[in-house]
């Protein structure tokens, strides 16, 4: 394979996409191999590629890439979610921009308009996650609403009905005023605003003179107050008891009851009562019998009961109500309110809780074994701190509302009859024939009974996604779902551990009676370099296509994995993507080096090459080693630094300028076969991390065959590891520095050739590489230095350089002076310190130990310089 000169990662990428796809190399299908799955969290239809998908996709390709290496059968299935709210929102604002109104259509016609929309945009996502690298196998491509997950998601309804788990009734929900629907606790985001705090006067009934203070922060929910409740305990409010007390504004009269929720340190002490129109209030409201006032419409306008507000909204009425009951008299003073209110998560208008009939999925039994399987470690989050959180959650969970009043998506399969009553069937079939069973009429016909309208939450068919993706959840006899279930790594946000995680999590147990998933490896947010979430309104948040086309799919990988430790916010800057593509360029180089040299099958192997050759394999096998335990920490950053640290310092800096034959010359096929078998080694543990240069490069450092690819090569075990060996070479090229300091500092060119001097105790082993790398004349024992040599200490072993001509003898005594006065000053201060009663008797143990490191050090440092210096004057 011709090499180019200078890498080309558009042309390199898009090679080999296209060739693993046109060989299926991401293809899996059971077999006898211990299977590696993982299942893409789904990215909504309306989406396109974030910086968020490009972290979380990467470190998925990276676990599955190494997986496939490992010898597993690596399983990664992609899909998208049908996103009901924001897919339903983008539909009806582009038909509203033709004029267009959603209630003008029937559902149907309006289901037309989404899958088209669905079928339009629905890919998009997909083809850019190829342009990552994405190793996912595409002929399992799955979508919440296609046929397959579809019939699951009812069977699963019917099921959960038929065991009481699921039930319809009213209650206080979070209701989206924009996208008119309801929303799920964990649906709604709390922003702190800055709002009023309003103090109404209540006057007594029938006492014309007296009044309560009520604070609110609402006052447009008045007219749906149905009591004022006051703490029993309450002294100042005793007076009160049994009365009633006027709405201000509204003219009825409403009880005052009692009950020790009320906080008697918040407001006024009295609370009023608005059933319909909060959640705390609606259970007062059953407790205490109280009539439930609905004053809104579905979009956030107030109805009939609004009195002479109806027909405005909710927050014109907030001003207007302000003025009016100012100028009534009935407004005791407004102040200026910090609070926390709860946004739609998808449409961002801030919610209102509204009584409303829904569907609900009782969550407390079913959460339990979800709750103990992620507390007993049976199921690992990575990190665990997170661990916490959920527990939280899960023993805090309240009824599921799955119900939405939305057209696109799962409708709910319950069909009413002409009797109120409820059948729940698959379809409307199976429908009229349990109505028929059930009610005994036979003269039922279609036209008798009418299914609901409301759609499942969205959440309700992808908690079934690590089973419904290998076909049908309720199959006793799914081959597919038996071999690839449970699947083995989730990689997903923290921000919806609960949405997503802990719901599969209990789909898992009441459907398979076994975990989803072993790992949970949970993601940072991606923030920019000032730490900002990234986002559109900030304009700081990068175009992943363009960074690729600018970088390189793996430089950008590269740059967002080195900042990416396991569960902390990643923050990204450009510059990681130009270091990962400097990176992709050194690797390029150092191949172009390696497969420039020519080899020689009758040269001799030198014994510096012997050494390296022999150094190198036990540093790779250690890392190894190394990347195995970090993997199995989900410790990717590291291992990834880990990688480059190897490649760029280790084989790159040390051990090619070891090999490197002299200019002109052939290199020793040993040498070379070794050098290149390194290569191909390090390609494989880069690859999961840089899949296209590595691949490019596997196939241009030997001979391959058609469908052959660096992905489907196995990671080869370590063997053992010489440590002593590793150790002493280490302490070899701390020597090669330090002669290369000297020469960098007494500007010595590479080409003199220097003499080095060493004492008793000089370990010879690797004489051949210090020669080759430190360019030495020779390396000889000596009892005494010779006169005007530069000494240094590597550990406790001394060494010497004699200078000779090389160097100005004044200007070296004159330095070596300097260092002397500087390290004796020094050594006085550690000795001061050290001859403090005080300090010695309060410092910990450690940091008298470092003292006393620093005076041994300093001693040893002086003693050397005394010596030289002696040498050198000696020698003038």
């Amino acid at each position: 394979m011709e090499i180019a000169s200078k890498y080309n990662p558009e042309e390199v990428e898009s090679k080999w996409y296209n060739y693993w796809m046109e060989y299926g190399c991401f293809i899996s299908k059971p077999d006898g191999r211990k299977p590696y799955t993982v299942v893409i969290p789904p990215p909504n239809v309306t989406g396109v590629l974030h910086m968020g998908h490009m972290l979380n996709n990467t470190i998925q390709d990276i676990l599955v890439r190494r997986a496939r290496m490992k010898g597993f059968n690596a399983c990664w299935v992609p899909g998208t979610d049908h996103a009901s709210i924001a897919t339903e929102a983008k539909v009806v604002g582009r038909l509203a921009a033709q004029g267009i109104r959603k209630q003008d259509l029937s559902r149907e016609e309006f289901l037309k308009h989404d899958w088209d929309w669905t079928h339009e945009h629905g890919g998009i996502i997909l083809e850019q996650l190829k342009r990552l690298g994405a190793s996912c196998d595409w002929t399992r491509t799955a979508f919440t609403m296609d046929e397959s997950r579809s019939e699951s998601v009812i069977k699963v309804f019917i099921d959960l009905y038929n065991k009481g788990l699921i039930y319809r009734g009213i209650r206080v929900v979070n209701w989206d005023p924009q996208a008119l629907t309801a929303l799920s606790d964990e649906e709604v985001v709390y922003k702190e605003s800055n709002g009023k705090l309003y103090y109404l006067r209540y006057f007594v009934e029938n006492e014309p003179e007296r009044y309560i203070v009520v604070a609110t922060t609402r006052p447009e929910t008045i007219m749906g107050d149905t009591a004022v409740c006051i703490n029993p305990n309450d002294e100042r409010y005793h007076w009160l008891k049994g009365k009633r007390v006027i709405v201000p504004g509204v003219g009825r009269a409403v009880p005052v009851i009692e009950d020790e929720y009320v906080d008697m340190e918040f407001g006024t002490g009295c609370l009023k009562v608005t059933p319909a129109h909060d959640v705390n209030d609606y259970m007062l409201g059953e407790k205490h019998r109280l009539e439930s006032i609905d004053i809104f419409l579905d979009n956030g306008v107030l109805n009939d009961h609004g009195g002479r507000y109806a027909g405005m909204d909710r927050f014109d009425v907030r001003k207007q109500i302000e003025q009016d009951l100012t100028d009534a008299g009935l407004m005791e003073r407004v102040e200026n309110y910090t609070n926390k209110v709860g946004y739609s998560e998808r449409t961002d208008v801030p919610i209102e809780p509204k009584l409303s009939m829904q569907w609900f999925l009782r969550m407390e039994d079913l959460a339990k074994p979800a709750l103990d399987a992620v507390m007993g470690d049976e199921i690992k989050l990575h990190p665990a701190k997170f661990k916490n959180t959920y527990r939280h959650w899960m023993e805090n969970v309240k009824d599921w509302c799955i119900s939405r009043q939305l057209w696109w998506g799962h409708r709910i399969p319950a069909y009413y009859l002409p009797d109120g009553n409820i059948v729940v069937a698959e379809n409307a079939e199976d429908a009229l024939e349990q109505a028929r069973r059930t009610t005994g009429n036979q003269a039922l016909t279609a036209e008798d009974i009418r299914q609901d309208a409301d759609s499942l939450d969205t959440w309700f068919s992808s908690w079934l996604w690590p089973m419904s993706v290998f076909g049908g959840v309720m199959d006793s006899e799914n081959e597919e779902l038996d071999y690839y279930y449970p699947t083995s790594d989730l990689v997903t946000a923290p921000d919806i551990l609960f949405f997503w995680v802990a719901r599969m999590i209990i789909a898992g147990y009441e459907y398979r009676g076994k975990k989803p998933f072993e790992n949970v490896y949970l993601t940072g947010i991606v923030r920019d370099a000032q730490g900002r979430k990234m986002s559109k309104s900030l304009g700081n948040s990068p175009d992943p296509i363009m960074l690729m086309e600018k970088y390189g799919a793996d430089g950008v990988r590269m740059g967002l994995m080195m900042a990416a430790p396991a569960g902390n916010d990643v923050l990204f800057d450009e510059s990681l993507s130009e270091q990962g593509r400097n990176f992709c360029n050194k690797i390029w180089n150092a191949f172009r080096l390696v497969k420039g040299w020519e080899q020689s099958e009758v040269a001799t192997q030198p014994e510096a090459s012997a050494l390296a050759v022999k150094w190198f394999g036990y540093r790779l096998d250690e890392v190894k080693v190394e990347l195995d335990d970090l993997f199995s920490k989900y410790r990717l950053s590291e291992a990834l630094t880990l990688l480059y640290k190897l490649f760029w310092d280790d084989f790159s800096s040390w051990y090619l300028e070891m090999v490197k034959p002299a200019y002109g010359q052939p290199m020793d096929a040993l040498t070379y076969h070794s050098t290149v078998g390194f290569f191909d080694q390090l390609l494989r543990l880069l690859h999961p991390f840089m899949p296209f240069i590595t691949e490019e490069l596997w196939h241009a450092l030997e001979p391959r065959l058609q469908g052959e690819t660096i992905m489907l090569s196995y990671l080869l075990d370590p063997q053992e590891i010489d440590k002593d060996y590793l150790r002493r070479f280490d302490r070899t090229c701390e020597l090669i520095a330090a002669i290369r300091n000297i020469r960098m500092s007494k500007n010595i060119p590479f080409k003199e050739k220097l003499v080095l001097e060493t004492a008793e105790g000089h370990d010879s082993t690797f004489d051949a590489v210090v020669i080759k790398m430190a360019g030495l004349e020779c390396i000889r024992p000596i009892v005494e230095k010779s006169a005007a040599s530069a000494s240094f200490l590597i550990g406790t072993q001394e060494y010497a350089i004699p200078m000779g001509a090389l160097i100005n003898v004044e200007e070296e005594i004159k330095k070596l002076s300097e260092e002397l006065a500087y390290q004796e000053k020094f050594l006085a201060s550690v000795m001061k310190k050290l001859g403090n009663e005080s300090f010695v008797s309060k410092a910990p143990e450690a940091v008298i130990a470092l003292e006393r490191k620093k005076q041994s050090d300093a001693e040893a440092r002086i003693a050397t310089l005394r010596e030289s210096l002696q040498q050198m004057q000696s020698g003038k």
